[in-house]
């Protein structure tokens, strides 16, 4: 039984992995925010600059269930500590480093580390808080933790434009090291603590990989994910830019509307999931972001922020449709799988980060020449296309699970 004996102490507790979890937002954002001043340090590419993008989503997926395993087996006290130097230390390496390949190493020392932010949290809410809580206690931490990719929209960009990357990811640096620093003087493992391990063995993690609806799930959830992991995360403040010549740090604040639909998206989704079934639901989420997107390259010609900031706010609300592959996967698995199941599904989604930043940059160079790591808008609207393309795809898996589903 979860005990709670100090309400103020499990709130602390809880705050310290939110904490890093709403930071690490903002170590996802940073190659859009220094996408042309590291173009020019090292004179690459867009395709390398979206392998510098797409390594730090291997480093994340690849985490999570070896994280997962861990938390279970050693509590958060230690892993969060771990991780938060990971990433102080991965920063430093990404911002003071003249060599590339130290610099990609960094990269994936900060998606290793960032792979920790959200699983931490979770598992300080399991040891904390009542187990009728939890679900409630996790909604409230991912709609905090959303702020922190708010703030690294514009204001990072501000504060970069300011006093330069390179002392903003010092900051960054330094705020990590200051996490890890607090997470392993002040937090606790819960009562549970080390007897909380479940013990998994290969033949679990087989019979996940292995099951017909939970690869249909994920790979529709690895489509889907464009919108957010590709557009959002790297290219769509430099899209915005070449499309309609704007200050970096307006694209970035219309961005960061994503986020905002998110925080408000979870609750809106579920309303209309109750009545639709999440199926359903996800299919239309899909298209909405698809057609969003074919908009936004195709038809909209001016800038108008009241009109783009409408469009990103809801496809930051369709983006939460990953709530309800979250809930899919619960209802799939079995108890004894359940921790596994959402372990996978989260590094399959976090996968589509890499193959979308892979075949965006990849894209970019093919279809358009940089001149001082600008782009033209053309190349950016050709390779881009393919967000919408998989995120069609994405939606009809769905669409087409349904019937072999019992779920409404």
């Amino acid at each position: 039984m979860k005990t709670n004996n100090n309400l103020q102490l499990s709130i602390l507790m809880w705050l310290v992995p939110l904490s890093f979890f709403t930071y690490q937002f903002i170590l996802r954002l940073w190659p859009s925010l220094t996408m042309q001043q590291v173009m020019l340090q090292f004179g690459i590419d867009a395709s390398s600059y979206g392998l510098l993008a797409s390594i730090y989503y291997y480093g994340y997926a690849g985490m999570q269930i070896p994280i997962a395993i861990a938390l279970d087996k050693y509590g958060p006290k230690y892993i969060l500590t771990i991780c938060g130097l990971l990433c102080g230390g991965g920063m430093y390496l990404s911002v003071n480093s003249n060599i590339w390949e130290v610099v990609l190493m960094g990269r994936f020392m900060i998606g290793v580390g960032s792979a920790g932010g959200f699983l931490s949290t979770s598992k300080v809410i399991s040891q904390r808080f009542p187990s009728d809580s939890y679900s409630k206690m996790v909604g409230f931490s991912f709609s905090i933790g959303l702020l922190g990719a708010v703030y690294g929209g514009r204001p990072t960009s501000e504060l970069v434009q300011a006093i330069g990357w390179e002392r903003v990811g010092n900051i960054l640096t330094f705020v990590a090291l200051g996490i890890a620093a607090v997470a392993f003087l002040l937090l606790r493992n819960g009562e549970r603590g080390e007897e909380d391990s479940q013990g998994f063995q290969m033949k679990d993690i087989i019979s996940v990989v292995k099951s017909p609806r939970v690869l249909l799930l994920a790979i529709a959830n690895l489509l889907l994910v464009g919108s957010l992991e590709g557009f959002a995360d790297v290219w769509g403040v430099n899209y915005l830019v070449a499309a309609y010549g704007i200050d970096k740090t307006v694209a970035a604040e219309v961005v960061s509307l994503i986020p905002v639909g998110m925080i408000f998206g979870g609750p809106i989704l579920a309303f209309f999931s109750k009545k639709l079934g999440e199926y359903l639901m996800i299919f239309i989420c899909g298209l909405v972001m698809a057609l969003s997107i074919i908009y936004l390259l195709y038809f909209s010609m001016s800038f108008d922020k009241v009109i783009l900031g409408c469009i990103f706010f809801l496809i930051g609300v369709m983006c939460c449709y990953q709530v309800l592959v979250f809930s899919l996967g619960t209802r799939i698995s079995s108890q004894d799988t359940l921790s596994l199941t959402i372990a996978f599904l989260n590094c399959v989604n976090m996968l589509g980060g890499a193959f979308f930043h892979t075949l965006i940059g990849n894209g970019i160079d093919l279809y358009g020449t940089s001149a001082n790591g600008i782009y033209s808008v053309e190349s950016y609207r050709i390779a881009l296309l393919i967000i919408p393309i998989c995120a069609t795809i994405g939606s009809f898996i769905m669409l087409f699970s349904r019937k072999g589903s019992t779920s409404h």
